[in-house]
């Protein structure tokens, strides 16, 4: 009776030591000390005057956090909105402008990638727009359009169009030369090739710049409404307004959280895409 009460005791500690030796368990836990120390670092800090006078302590960060999370979507006039709408209101005009980007860089990268005149010719156009900040489309947008909401759209569509297109464009022209071969070898056409070999073999690349362009959207959206009027960029500029350190923390933890959650939607997407090729 003895040793049969034994046996499970033994298989159970073998599995607490396989589970403490999986990798993934290591980073979270890692990940949570790093945290913890971060946060008692800061309310330490905080309270004993390490940083320069004003800045909260993590404890008055995370409670004004639960209180805007848990009172996201009151509105008391247009300067006054919960921290909920203005979420929606950047995440409509990232949206808008990140898909018209999309339906423009996808197909445009798909013909610079088979035509090497096509290359040639548009290639100077992405080399001179590309490096140039999408900040300094703000004021030009604001003059052309007239409307912050179109402004905005504008310059995330102008922001977020060049990764998509640079590695659609790189995707296409790098399919595998034998693909092509078998594909002219069984005579299928021009169009037939492009939308059964080209886009599948390319689509890897394309779903990268993909990923790339919503995080430069998302990064820009913000900077781009402290000038606009509604957004999250707008509302850390009000509180910057009002000297209220504790919630333009709040709304940079939520911008992030929010990068985080689409930047993993997109890594899904690309694993589902690698057809069995490392992402």
């Amino acid at each position: 009776m003895a040793l049969s009460n034994a046996a499970p005791v033994v298989g159970k500690t073998e599995n607490q030591e396989a589970l403490w030796q999986n990798e993934s368990v290591k980073a979270f836990g890692l990940f949570m000390l790093s945290l913890g120390l971060f946060l008692l670092f800061w309310e330490v800090g905080a309270r004993s005057g390490w940083f320069i006078r004003g800045v909260p302590t993590a404890t008055e960060t995370l409670q004004e956090f639960w209180w805007w999370v848990t009172n996201p979507f009151f509105d008391n006039g247009p300067n006054d909105l919960g921290i909920g709408w203005n979420l929606l209101i950047s995440l409509r005009r990232v949206a808008i402008g990140y898909i018209a980007a999309s339906l423009v860089a996808v197909p445009l990268g798909i013909l610079i990638g088979i035509s090497p005149v096509a290359y040639k010719a548009f290639n100077p156009y992405v080399q001179l727009l590309k490096p140039i900040s999408p900040l300094a489309w703000l004021p030009l947008g604001l003059y052309l359009l007239r409307d912050s909401e179109k402004t905005g759209i504008f310059i995330i569509f102008i922001s977020s169009m060049w990764p998509t297109l640079i590695n659609t464009t790189f995707g296409v022209a790098n399919v595998d030369k034998d693909y092509l071969d078998v594909a002219n070898t069984l005579g299928a056409s021009r169009l037939r090739t492009i939308l059964k070999v080209i886009i599948p073999a390319a689509l890897p690349n394309i779903v990268s710049g993909l990923r790339i362009s919503m995080g430069i959207a998302w990064l820009v959206i913000v900077a781009a409404e402290m000038l606009l009027g509604t957004g999250l960029g707008y509302f850390i500029w009000n509180e910057w307004n009002n000297l209220s350190i504790p919630n333009i923390l709040v709304a940079i933890f939520i911008i992030g959280l929010v990068g985080l959650l689409l930047d993993s939607l997109f890594a899904a997407l690309e694993k589902c895409v690698a057809f069995g090729r490392n992402s």
